[in-house]
């Protein structure tokens, strides 16, 4: 608890800055909260057209696909197991299940995950290979 009179510790985070949860669920620009992240269901716009931040100059990469492959993965096997260890079914009802299931999961997450390691990455002044200080300094 911070006691009164002090200032509150900057976490990083602007004012009216969204959280990293609710800058994945809802597209939000991670500087300014605008709804403007995506220009389509998973294809990140080229820059907000509120504050002029430039998404491009972020590169979140395949780390969402990898992360969602890998947590809902885990998760799918582990279902798998439990269903064949309580009812035994034949391999094409697994694949039958497990198959769309999982491409259902990591397509359907992915903007979710993309949106979230976007902000995470505007949060933290996160550039390609180093960390800075300065969120909106220019790329090498």
């Amino acid at each position: 608890m911070i006691p009164s009179g002090e200032p509150a510790p900057d976490t990083g985070a602007a004012a009216g800055a969204p959280s990293i949860v609710d800058a994945g669920l809802k597209g939000l620009c991670p500087r300014c909260g605008q709804p403007t992240l995506f220009d389509g269901w998973i294809k990140f716009a080229d820059r907000c057209t509120a504050c002029q931040l430039d998404f491009a100059a972020f590169n979140v990469g395949d780390g969402p696909a990898a992360f969602l492959t890998m947590i809902l993965g885990a998760i799918v096997v582990a279902l798998a197991i439990a269903l064949e260890l309580t009812l035994h079914p034949p391999l094409w009802v697994h694949m039958l299940i497990w198959i769309p299931f999982t491409t259902i999961a990591v397509i359907g997450s992915l903007r979710l995950a993309k949106g979230a390691l976007m902000a995470a990455e505007y949060r933290n002044a996160a550039r390609e290979g180093r960390i800075d200080p300065t969120p909106d300094a220019p790329l090498p």
